[in-house]
């Protein structure tokens, strides 16, 4: 059994996990998916979680991402305990939190520079103008220096990908959530964005949780988690 995170520890974390379980259904539908996970991750790391379909990754994604309600056990985000923790509480803290899905649920309307500038958008003090610039920056980053006025439609499905990319690294987060970001792309391009992704925690001091079935990155990792049937194996590896 991993051992348990103390108060001190989850100071100096990201995300702290303690006994964590989850549920959907009611009465005799009641299915627990995720069951006592216990996880950190430290400030600055990139970590991939790997399991088969249905294991409870993505749950676990949107717990973190304060995207559900924590039902039962200890769930600290950058220093926000969420097991009772108020909407308005959830609600400012995902302005820290960066998430890419597996759909990459852009805006038909807007062009790939405006779906990224939406992300630029929750950074305050900034003008309208250093929002676009940054916007630029993120989908240069992304190799789509030459896309920035395409709607969507115009886009392929590898391009639309590394727009959601572009977008969640442009709010500055301190925390990026991300749902199997490399399946639309090719071996060579999505090593390219798992570096990109690599670079930003370690100089920006942003952590990476990563769901995964891409056996092509995970040498790019500091560690590795294993997930299956709800329960997390090897949270406590050494940092490569």
């Amino acid at each position: 059994m991993p051992k348990s995170i103390n108060k001190k520890d989850k100071n100096s974390k990201t995300v702290s996990i303690n006994n964590l379980s989850h549920y959907y259904g009611i009465d005799e539908n009641k299915k627990q998916v995720l069951n006592n996970v216990n996880f950190f991750i430290e400030k600055g790391e990139l970590v991939l979680l790997k399991g088969p379909s249905g294991c409870g990754k993505t749950t676990l994604l949107t717990l973190i991402g304060a995207l559900r309600t924590c039902q039962s056990g200890d769930l600290t985000v950058l220093n926000n305990q969420l097991n009772g923790a108020s909407r308005k509480t959830r609600q400012k803290l995902r302005r820290s939190i960066g998430m890419i899905f597996q759909g990459h649920n852009l805006l038909r309307c807007l062009t790939a520079e405006q779906n990224v500038q939406m992300g630029a958008d929750l950074i305050t003090n900034l003008t309208y103008l250093q929002r676009r610039e940054l916007a630029r920056k993120w989908l240069s980053a992304v190799g789509l220096e030459d896309h920035h006025k395409k709607l969507p439609n115009g886009l392929s499905g590898g391009q639309k990908q590394r727009v959601a990319i572009a977008r969640a690294l442009s709010a500055n987060p301190k925390l990026l959530l991300a749902d199997e970001p490399t399946s639309a792309l090719d071996s060579v391009t999505g090593r390219e964005i798992v570096s990109l992704l690599r670079k930003l925690a370690k100089e920006q001091n942003c952590s990476v949780l990563m769901v995964t079935h891409d056996p092509r990155i995970s040498d790019m990792a500091d560690r590795i988690l294993n997930m299956e049937d709800g329960k997390i194996f090897n949270a406590l590896s050494e940092l490569r």
